[in-house]
């Protein structure tokens, strides 16, 4: 982050201008240009002898970076070697991976920011965002108010509860905020100084970390209840008194936390939660390229789940919407759903249903027909076979629970099966897609969470669809900044899917992938911000007047990852 001191004219320019000279502008990642500083540059800047007499280019440095990432010898490693670059240089940082997406984001993003957060302690070694524990509550607005945040205008923040499919990480959760923050630019444009990484270290429940003797964080069970409920309020509202026209993306709250604090805030702020709404957009869109592929129209889909926490409901709410849209009512959409969690299929009357879960509850009327291994506990296998999905769809971090018994049971119903293991990383995925494809002869339509090779089937090579929400939250940050969105409402979520549905291969080639090529996610996140803000627009929820203005501010807003001149600014 830049002090406004010391950067005056850094955000979109086509020069610099800043006081910082000789150590302090190396040390600054948003300024740093290593060799690619010029002799005039190093002449006004005192950098002669700080830096080696080679005048390089961003050119010469990717191609040194890529060779030194190159020889890292494991996953982490890489993600590592990642890490440090940011924190040195964000611009050669954000330039490797704009020019390689498909390269580096399992890098820096998932699956191998899972074990970056598992290791986090025994890495950290520069300041990126902000901590706050909850022995700091009352001292929030302190923190917040430091001038290097006066340009910030978003915030992922997390309590690290939920990391993935791994569970409570305490504060090593912190890099899925840097990871997400990090996604906002490359994969959006989002200026890296509009960014503010935070982790609310409320303790941890993980005894591994606990135990840990290098462990960072705050060395305590978990604040529960009021406590922590007081301790998210005033967060949220230090928050909204440093700036009043903030995005706020929730990330990575358990389950019970997630879905409510959602609920208390999407109306005071703009705010939205990516394991919910996101994950919800990228999966409805992936079922949309299904549709498009297998012919079946959207209110025949029979729609399954395993895990029904506030992913699951996220998703089936969408959906549900869309069926909704498709001609059928209330009613009759709901009777396409099929929920399977913990206890097998939700039914009516089950204890310690949450209101969202219950009305996606079946009534044990509804089974009347169904042939049934246990009455008691309805099984993901009873489901498949007595309702016939179309769809099934996992987000219950149970490695390997669609078993090929089940998929062929699937595929014996339906002959293009939607088949979606989209819990991360891949540890947790609940099927190989590779299988998916061998257990139903080729016909599976296949989307992942985590990214998996391609596999040989029947001859042919096959790319699997990553459903992954990188598709959906960068390019909808952007549109909610550009067009200085108040809320972020249902209808911009929906926007969102149905812009990248709209970009799904399966528009000109049935047999093609569900989603388009990762390697196109910048293209994709611009087409998802502009009928993002379109939307906005329409809803009245924008700041800007019309859709042509917003389309100049989004034009004008999106950082690119390259070198301009630096001026010296006066003390």
């Amino acid at each position: 982050m830049n002090s406004p001191s010391a950067v005056e004219n850094f955000t979109k320019a086509a020069v610099v201008e800043t006081r910082l000279s000789g150590y302090d502008l190396l040390l600054h990642p948003g300024l740093n240009k290593g060799t690619a500083f010029t002799e005039e540059e190093r002449d006004t800047f005192a950098l002669h002898g700080l830096l080696p007499p080679h005048l390089g280019t961003l050119e010469d440095q990717l191609e040194r970076r890529m060779k030194a990432f190159d020889n890292q010898t494991s996953s982490f490693e890489r993600y590592n070697f990642m890490r440090d670059l940011q924190d040195s240089n964000e611009t050669l940082f954000y330039a490797l991976i704009t020019r390689n997406v498909e390269k580096f984001l399992p890098i820096v993003y998932t699956p191998t920011v899972g074990e970056g957060c598992q290791r986090f302690s025994e890495t950290w070694l520069k300041p990126r965002g902000l901590f706050i524990s909850y022995p700091n509550k009352d001292r929030i607005n302190q923190m917040l108010a430091d001038s290097r945040y006066d340009k910030v205008r978003c915030i992922v923040v997390s309590d690290g509860e939920r990391i993935l499919g791994l569970g409570d990480q305490g504060a090593g959760g912190m890099g899925i905020p840097i990871g997400k923050m990090a996604l906002y630019t490359a994969l959006a444009g989002v200026h890296p100084e509009h960014c503010l990484p935070v982790l609310l270290d409320v303790g941890t429940d993980n005894e591994e970390r606990l135990k840990d003797p290098i462990y960072i964080g705050w060395r305590n069970k978990r604040v529960r209840g009021q406590e922590y409920d007081d301790f998210v309020e005033a967060f949220v509202s230090a928050v909204k008194s440093r700036w009043p026209h903030i995005l706020l993306q929730w990330e990575d709250f358990a389950g019970s936390n997630a879905s409510r604090l959602l609920e208390r805030y999407r109306d005071q702020l703009c705010t939205f939660n990516d394991d919910i709404q996101g994950t919800a957009a990228v999966a409805t869109a992936t079922v949309l390229g299904a549709v498009t592929a297998t012919g079946i129209p959207m209110k025949e889909q029979r729609i399954g789940f395993l895990g029904f926490g506030s992913a699951g409901i996220g998703i089936a709410n969408l959906l549900l919407a869309a069926m909704k849209e498709s001609g059928l009512s209330d009613e009759e959409a709901h009777k396409q759903f099929y929920a399977v969690d913990r206890y097998g299929l939700i039914l009516e009357g089950q204890t310690g249903l949450r209101p969202d879960q219950a009305r996606y509850a079946k009534k044990k009327s509804d089974l009347k027909e169904w042939t049934l291994s246990n009455p008691e506990q309805v099984s993901l296998e009873d489901v498949v076979q007595n309702a016939k999905l179309t769809v099934l769809i996992g987000v219950s971090s149970q490695a390997g629970a669609f078993t090929e018994k089940i998929v062929r049971e699937m595929a014996k119903h339906t002959d293009r099966p939607a088949i979606f293991p989209l819990s991360n990383p891949t540890s947790k995925s609940e099927a190989a897609p590779a299988d998916l494809m061998r257990w139903t002869n080729g016909r599976a339509l296949v989307g992942t969470g985590s990214p998996f090779p391609p596999a040989e089937i029947n001859g042919k090579s096959v790319e699997f669809a990553q459903t992954n929400n990188s598709y959906i939250f960068p390019g909808l940050a952007l549109g909610i900044l550009t067009s200085r969105a108040k809320r972020v409402s249902d209808s911009m979520i929906m926007a969102a899917a149905k812009a990248l549905a709209a970009l799904s291969p399966t528009q000109k080639n049935k047999e093609a992938s569900l989603l388009p090529p990762i390697a196109d996610s910048r293209a994709v996140g611009l087409k998802v911000a502009e009928a993002v803000g379109k939307q906005a627009i329409a809803e009245g929820l924008a700041g800007v007047p019309d859709e042509k203005s917003f389309e100049t501010e989004l034009r004008e807003y999106v950082w690119e990852p390259v070198y301009v001149p630096y001026v010296r600014l006066g003390d």
